[in-house]
């Protein structure tokens, strides 16, 4: 039996970034989810392949078609997607119909460098996630899979919930 083929496409957000002392701020570093899949020692195929380095507030229209194409184009039916809390439900929607491939776009509401992240586990949810749902589109976030379309985020609770 071979192995899934996984495509993780980055696009930034809080999951990437790094604090730099000097400056007091935060900054999106690199992409995480490849430390998290080898911490993990996940036994599945892989490239993670890095769209934008942004704050989700920041990614444009063009940048989640970007995105869109890159997806589309991949030969890959399984992918994942790490992305900005903020405006993940966004991107969601502009890869809505993608044919034949399930696609869960995940990301962390503390940095994946921080001891008490969230990212870790989200990163989980999300590989168990891609491997046993039906093709479509879904966000994985805070122990739960939503199709897209069917969640938000709630700020002040800190987590994504289902919409009214």
């Amino acid at each position: 039996m071979h192995s899934m083929q996984l495509a993780v496409f980055s696009m930034g957000g809080t999951i990437d970034k790094v604090y730099f002392d000097d400056l007091s701020d935060y900054t999106v570093g690199e992409p995480q989810v490849a430390a998290i899949l080898a911490g993990a020692n996940v036994d599945i195929d892989y490239e993670v392949m890095e769209v934008a380095r942004k704050d989700s507030l920041y990614v444009t229209d063009a940048e989640r078609e970007a995105l869109r194409e890159r997806v589309a184009a991949d030969p890959r039916r399984h992918v994942l997607i790490t992305h900005g809390t903020d405006t993940m439900t966004e991107t969601a929607r502009v890869l809505a119909g993608i044919a034949d491939k399930t696609i869960v776009l995940t990301g962390a509401m503390s940095p994946a460098r921080f001891a008490a992240s969230d990212a870790t586990f989200n990163v989980g949810c999300a590989v168990g996630a891609v491997q046993s749902l039906p093709a479509g589109v879904y966000i994985a976030m805070n122990g739960r899979v939503f199709p897209a379309g069917s969640v938000r985020k709630n700020r002040d609770k800190g987590r994504f919930e289902p919409l009214p």
